[in-house]
């Protein structure tokens, strides 16, 4: 029970410690860490080499994983680039491997306790707190491998009957032995959340003779298998592009799984024979072993990125074929459709795809307007505040594509432009901003709607007309606004718009002075005439920016 105690003991032991340590080089490399994922991963292997640095930095490619998942998530990443960074992570994750088969091959008390010391100097100090963190996990880590280490060697396992006749009951030279191991290294990792922790399972059982190298090796492959589990996990409740991406990195994993199931026994042989072994003889060194383990994965990683790079393409669509949204979801996805990162091609080829995300920043305002409209005429309490859930989350939508777009032009701005484009960009600025004023405008509306339903407040039919009316209005006015942004400027005139805010703001003074007589009268209570008030004055403000964007996009400065 004590031998039992210590190696569960041991085991998340470990798992802390490499918790520990990624936290603490996460928040060393703070926003930098973030950016770095966007910023290299112009081209698929920059991403790969991105996805394997940022692995081996935070010593987790489950991290790496869950980060890139919300990140596409945020719209930050493409799903294309998502997946050169998953294959990237997994080749980082490798060298976790490597520290634990270190770890079994000499004694590394020695090293445990002068970090122990050092660590808590730096985390008491408090200057260098986050390095004093990493130090602390890393013990943790090494300390763990020594007690399992040890633990191994205090199980005696090889030498006991009953688990070597369970063992040998299995033959090595077998694939249902294969599989059968396959899948319980799937599950294990699966339960345990973490493939280090089996990984380390696997080294021990490998090092003391309790299985086979074969045995151990098809641990391993279900392991690759159960930690894609983690970034699935993680994607359940994000949008669609996230879960695609959470899907590649399983498809990628079980695709190297397949290739070296056909091709197992000559591959392990190869990778034995690579670190000096007879993977046939009983007699084997222990460390070794160990090394062998943390050869096949990395060589299998290595190969599997090597094969299915040149298939991110294809991958995307498989994915895209396998998870398909629903129609509403799609439209509530935050997705840049013209802006990409990496090196910008001519600032004027820039500027007009910047221009084309406006006109669909534009689109997308109408349709959250659209979205009030529907509000205003429901009825059952689940339909509106579900519908109040969208108008929110497209609220926030706005908020991410003026920061996005916005970055864009900010980046373009940098570089040598003419004084057109100068003012082109100043006017594309002042569109983001005005159209992300109409997404607030809108999310207000929807508040002061929510506030009606909850004071269970009726409009009389004259109300109801008249912000039936307006609402018409700055319908109309939207959709004016998106013709004026998604044509050639020169084509069109401000007045139809300048003539709709006219009759926007009319119809908001004649509604004002039916509201006050009606007060005067007692024909409704305060809190109604100040509902509608605020409905008035909300959606009045709406219009003003819409002829603002108008403005903007009809000012002076390059023509497309």
């Amino acid at each position: 029970m004590l031998i039992a105690l210590k190696l569960l003991g041991s085991i998340a032991l470990l798992i802390y410690g490499m918790k520990v340590m990624s936290e603490a080089l996460q928040k060393m490399a703070g926003p930098q860490l973030r950016h770095l994922l966007g910023a290299m991963t112009t081209n698929r292997f920059s991403g790969v080499a991105t996805g394997a640095l940022v692995t081996v930095a935070v010593q987790s490619s489950a991290a790496t994983t869950v980060m890139t998942v919300s990140f596409v998530n945020a719209a930050l990443l493409t799903l294309a680039q998502a997946i050169s960074v998953i294959m990237g992570a997994n080749i980082g994750t490798t060298l976790s491997a490597w520290i634990m088969s270190a770890g079994f091959s000499f004694n590394i008390a020695n090293l445990v306790w002068p970090a122990f010391l050092i660590g808590i100097i730096l985390i008491q100090i408090g200057k260098h707190r986050y390095i004093g963190d990493f130090l602390f996990g890393l013990s943790f880590l090494l300390f763990a491998l020594g007690i399992l280490k040890q633990t191994g060697v205090e199980m005696d396992l090889a030498n006991k009957p009953e688990v070597v006749s369970f063992f040998s009951s299995f033959d090595s030279g077998s694939y249902w032995t294969i599989l059968l191991f396959l899948l319980i290294g799937t599950v294990l990792t699966c339960i345990a959340q973490s493939s280090a922790a089996l990984m380390a399972i696997t080294m021990v059982l490998c090092s003391t003779g309790t299985i086979t190298i074969f045995q151990g090796i098809a641990l391993v492959m279900g392991e690759n298998i159960g930690t894609t589990l983690t970034a699935n996990l993680a994607a359940m409740s994000a949008n669609t592009q996230a879960r695609r991406a959470a899907m590649a990195h399983l498809l990628f994993n079980v695709f190297g799984v397949i290739w070296v199931l056909i091709v197992f026994f000559p591959f392990v042989r190869m990778v034995c024979r690579i670190v000096g072994i007879d993977a046939s003889a009983d007699a084997v060194d222990p460390a070794r072993l160990t090394f062998a383990l943390a050869t096949f994965h990395t060589a299998f990683n290595v190969i599997n990125t090597s094969v299915l790079i040149w298939f991110i393409p294809q991958i995307e669509k498989l994915v895209c074929i396998i998870i398909k949204p629903k129609k509403s979801e799609e439209e509530d996805e935050f997705r840049l459709k013209y802006i990409r990162g990496g090196i910008m091609k001519t600032p004027e080829i820039s500027v007009l795809q910047a221009q084309k995300e406006i006109v669909q920043f534009g689109i997308r305002m109408q349709r959250m307007f659209g979205m009030v409209n529907e509000l205003y005429d429901t009825n059952d309490d689940q339909a509106f505040n579900k519908l109040f859930e969208r108008i929110q989350k497209y609220e926030e939508i706005s908020d991410r594509m003026e920061n996005e777009i916005g970055k864009y032009l900010g980046d373009v701005g940098d570089a040598h432009l003419s004084d057109d484009t100068k003012a082109t960009i100043r006017g594309m600025l002042r569109q983001i901003g005005e159209l992300e004023s109409i997404g607030d405008g809108c999310y207000n509306l929807a508040r002061i709607l929510r506030r009606k339903r909850e004071n269970k407040i009726v409009f009389m039919e004259s109300q109801d007309n008249g912000f039936k009316g307006m609402m018409g209005l700055v319908d109309e006015s939207l959709s004016r606004m998106n013709i004026v942004l998604d044509d050639r400027k020169e084509v069109h005139d401000i007045a139809p718009s300048k003539e709709l805010e006219a009759r926007i703001n009319a119809c908001r003074d004649s509604l004002r002075q039916m509201n006050a007589n009606n007060l005067d009268n007692r024909t409704y209570g305060y809190d109604n005439g100040t509902v509608f008030t605020d409905l008035v004055n909300e959606c009045e403000k709406t219009g003003d920016y819409v002829i603002n964007v108008v403005e903007a996009r009809l000012g002076d400065g390059y023509e497309f």
